[in-house]
C-alpha cells in the first residue's frame, strides 16, 4: 500500500499527474547492506491480467534475485497512477505505456526511458452486435480507463483514423480491462478498449472484436520501463541488473509456454480451464509482441508525441531523446549476449 502522500492524489484526472512535481520527496537511495544481501527494487506493473507470466516472470522465475535484487513487483489500476508512484519516490521504475511519461516530461518530470519490450499492442476495440463498424459507435457509450492512459489514447487513435472525434461518442472510465468487459457485456457500454485476451471469452458474451491494434495503431508502443535520472545516478549498476534479469526472463518466457500459463495462473488465480492465458501467449507469439532485447524505437515515440499534439493532450513537443538513457541497456545486453534472444 503506498502511503498516504500518494493515496491523496486525485485519481481520475490526468493532470494529476503533475501536481505531485512540486513535492517529490527524497529520491530513493541506493540500499546498503552486507555484499551478500539481495537489494530491493520496487518496479510498478499494471493490475495482472493474462499476460501476468510474462511481466511478472522476472520476479517468479526468480531471475532478478539471480541478480542480486529482492524485486517487489506493485500492480496498479493503470499506468499512469503507477508513474505518480514512481515520481513520489515509492518505486525504483514502472513498466507501463509512453502516454503519460510523455506528458509528465513536457511538464518537466525526472523521467527516462530505458527499455521498452512490448512494442507491438494488445489493446483491441470491443463492440455489442449490431456494431458493425467504427461509424457506427457515433453516440454510443465507448468505455475506456483513466484519461491519457493507453486505452483512452487508442480509442482516439481509431476514432480519428475513421473521421470521428471524442465528442462524437460518450466516454465513461471504467477501471481495468475486466470492469470494462463486464460493462459491455452487461450492456452499459456499447464499446471499449480490451486486452485482446477477451477475444475467446467474448462470442458467448454478444460481444465481438471490431479493430485490432496490430492493424489499427502499428506504432503504438505497449510496455517500455522507466525510471528517473535520480536514480540511473544513485543505483546505476542495480538498473544494469534489472534490466538484465528482465532481458533473461523475458527469453526464458518465449521459449516455455507452459511456464508462463503457470505464473499466470499464480500471480491471477485464473482457472486452468480459461482460455485467455493461452490466447494471449500465442498472439504474443504470432505478432512478435515481445522484444527481450528491449530496444526504444525513437520513431515511435515521436509518432505518440504527434498524436498527443493532434489530440489535444500535449500543447508543446519535447526532444524525446531528452527522456531516453539507453546507457544501462546497452551494458545490460552486453551481460546477457545475444543468444536466445527474439
Amino acid at each position: 500500500m503506498l502511503p498516504r502522500s500518494v493515496q491523496c492524489l486525485n485519481m481520475t484526472a490526468l493532470a494529476a499527474v503533475f501536481s505531485i512535481l512540486a513535492c517529490f520527496p527524497a529520491p530513493a537511495q541506493e540500499a546498503k547492506g552486507k555484499p551478500d544481501q539481495s537489494k530491493p527494487w520496487r518496479d510498478g506493473v499494471v493490475e495482472a491480467k493474462s499476460d501476468a507470466g510474462f511481466v511478472f516472470m522476472a520476479d517468479k522465475g526468480g531471475f532478478a534475485g539471480k541478480e542480486g535484487l529482492d524485486l517487489n513487483m506493485v500492480q496498479f489500476k493503470g499506468d499512469a497512477l503507477a508513474l505518480r508512484g514512481m515520481l513520489a519516490g515509492e518505486l525504483e521504475s514502472y513498466e507501463g505505456n509512453p502516454g503519460a511519461p510523455l506528458l509528465a516530461a513536457s511538464r518537466g518530470a525526472d523521467i527516462k526511458i530505458i527499455g521498452c519490450y512490448w512494442p507491438v499492442l494488445t489493446n483491441a476495440i470491443f463492440v455489442r452486435q449490431g456494431i458493425s463498424s467504427v461509424a457506427d459507435l457515433k453516440g454510443k457509450a465507448f468505455a475506456i480507463s483513466s484519461p491519457g492512459a493507453l486505452p483512452d489514447l487508442f480509442a482516439r487513435v481509431v476514432l480519428q483514423a475513421n473521421g470521428l472525434t471524442e465528442s462524437d461518442v460518450r466516454f465513461a472510465v471504467m477501471g481495468s480491462d475486466a470492469d470494462r468487459f463486464r460493462a459491455l457485456s452487461a450492456g452499459i457500454a456499447d464499446a471499449a478498449v480490451i486486452s485482446t485476451e477477451f477475444a475467446p471469452l467474448a462470442e458467448k458474451q454478444g460481444i465481438k472484436l471490431l479493430v485490432h491494434p496490430h492493424d489499427a495503431a502499428p506504432n503504438y508502443l505497449r510496455f517500455c520501463i522507466y525510471t528517473s535520472s535520480a536514480v540511473l545516478k544513485q543505483r546505476h549498476d542495480d538498473v544494469v541488473r534489472f534490466l538484465a534479469a528482465e532481458m533473461k526472463a523475458l527469453r526464458y518466457a518465449l521459449a516455455n509456454r507452459d511456464k508462463v500459463l503457470d505464473v499466470t495462473r499464480q500471480v491471477t488465480d485464473i482457472k486452468p480451464d480459461d482460455p485467455r492465458p493461452g490466447y494471449i501467449f500465442d498472439e504474443v507469439t504470432k505478432y512478435s509482441a515481445i522484444d527481450p532485447t528491449m530496444p526504444i524505437p525513437l520513431e515511435k515515440l515521436g509518432w505518440l508525441q504527434d498524436l498527443l499534439v493532434k489530440t489535444g493532450n500535449l500543447s508543446a513537443k519535447i526532444d524525446v531523446k531528452t527522456i531516453v538513457d539507453d546507457g544501462p541497456r546497452q551494458q545490460a545486453l552486453a551481460q546477457v549476449g545475444t543468444e536466445g534472444g527474439k
